[in-house]
């Protein structure tokens, strides 16, 4: 069994076992649903796929009265604006807060058991009193994206920051840098691919804090529609929607790290390859 953390397989081989798991849920549910459509035609627990293109066109092809756009299209960009500009704002916050922990003896003092406690906070009991004190708008739902991972991006940032080699700072002080300077050229540069990765990291959480406050005050939106059509125990909508937000997903992922890649290949230059 030693041997067996040698064994690396080839790209064709590499790209057929990450496929082989998803072919094999997908054929296990093709016989289960064909099982149960046998038994009783109009059931709509395990719908078929030509019924989920049904329900999917029933519904998300209906024009959205606010937006004027196809209901499945209007969700979708409302879901993506969300929570781009939450991830956006978490990100930039807990740069911001991470670096200052990281950095400066004297903030990481005062300020990092308050984020340690604010992080440790689960941001659904705080739902009630955001949706209160901000409103049914956009900004609770934004808000609930931000307060939940911006405390965990901070915190990442801080511990990556502290990393940096003392002798670095050191130098760059030796050699007359100001504290502005050393930020944006040492600092900065080595925390922006850290900071993509704790996005990456945070980003099934971001998901699950859109989904519910869409699913609790929204008009509109990818989680609005489930929930709106659970009702019905619409299967035949709800599935191909969840599929949709998994495939968001995944491409937001690939994207962030691809960019963390390309802005810190040093980071993936001694990691093993998948």
């Amino acid at each position: 069994m030693a041997q067996l953390i040698n064994a690396r397989p080839s790209r064709r081989a590499a790209l057929a076992l990450g496929a082989a798991p998803f072919v094999i849920i997908a054929i296990a549910y093709a016989n289960a649903s064909a099982s149960r459509l046998a038994a009783n035609a109009r059931d709509n627990l395990l719908p078929s796929v030509f019924a989920m293109y049904e329900g999917v066109k029933r519904i998300g092809g209906a024009i959205d009265p606010h937006s004027g756009l196809c209901v499945f299209l209007a969700d979708t960009l409302s879901s993506l604006e969300r929570l781009t500009i939450g991830l956006g704002l978490a990100a930039l916050i807990g740069l911001t807060v991470g670096i200052a922990l990281g950095l400066f003896p004297l903030v990481r003092a005062t300020f990092s058991p308050f984020v340690a406690v604010v992080s440790i906070i689960p941001p659904f009991a705080l739902l009630p009193i955001i949706l209160i004190s901000m409103g049914l708008g956009e900004a609770s739902k934004i808000f609930l994206i931000v307060i939940g991972i911006a405390p965990f991006i901070a915190r990442d940032i801080a511990t990556r920051t502290q990393e940096i080699p003392v002798e670095v700072l050191i130098k760059a002080q030796t050699l007359g840098a100001s504290t502005y300077l050393i930020v944006k050229t040492i600092v900065l540069p080595q925390m922006l691919p850290r900071l993509l990765e704790s996005v990456r990291v945070g980003l099934g959480s971001a998901w699950l804090f859109l989904l519910a406050g869409e699913a609790i005050a929204s008009q509109s939106g990818l989680g609005y529609r489930i929930f709106l059509v659970r009702r019905y125990m619409a299967m035949d909508v709800i599935i191909p929607y969840v599929l949709w937000i998994t495939l968001l997903a995944f491409t937001l992922d690939y994207v962030l790290k691809r960019g963390a890649e390309y802005m810190g290949p040093w980071i993936y230059a001694n990691r093993a390859n998948p």
